[in-house]
């Protein structure tokens, strides 16, 4: 199986705002978690916050989570496995200060589905 670790234009333009010790320390979270869904997921998912999604979606759960860099900074990722492909999919959408993370999660989750029209949202919302 293969690992695709990609980033939103938002991660990168957060990024830029971080000192170089707070960059390196998101490199090696993402490169921690990487490693351990190889060897433990259990330990990896115990690691992060599950950010689930508003509401519910015809059974599936989120796949947004994040991980804390400092006690003030988490990184908002989303973890997707894609067995057609044989892959995992990380995917960075941001770096927010703590105490902006709820606002921030649900702008990624309201974008992500922003493209299901109305009638389609109501079938998947139980």
């Amino acid at each position: 199986m293969d690992i695709l670790i990609e980033s939103t234009k938002g991660f990168e333009d957060d990024l830029q705002q971080l000192s170089l010790e707070e960059r390196e320390n998101i490199e090696e979270k993402v490169d921690h978690c990487v490693g351990l869904f190889f060897t433990n997921q259990a330990l990896m998912y115990g690691d992060l916050e599950h950010l689930p999604f508003p509401g519910q979606l015809n059974g599936y759960d989120s796949s947004l989570y994040a991980f804390s860099v400092s006690p003030d900074l988490r990184v908002i990722l989303a973890i997707d496995e894609d067995p057609i492909f044989d892959q995992v999919i990380f995917t960075l959408f941001r770096v927010v200060q703590w105490e902006h993370l709820h606002k921030a999660h649900q702008a990624i989750a309201d974008s992500l589905y922003e493209e299901i029209s109305p009638q389609d949202k109501s079938a998947l919302l139980v």
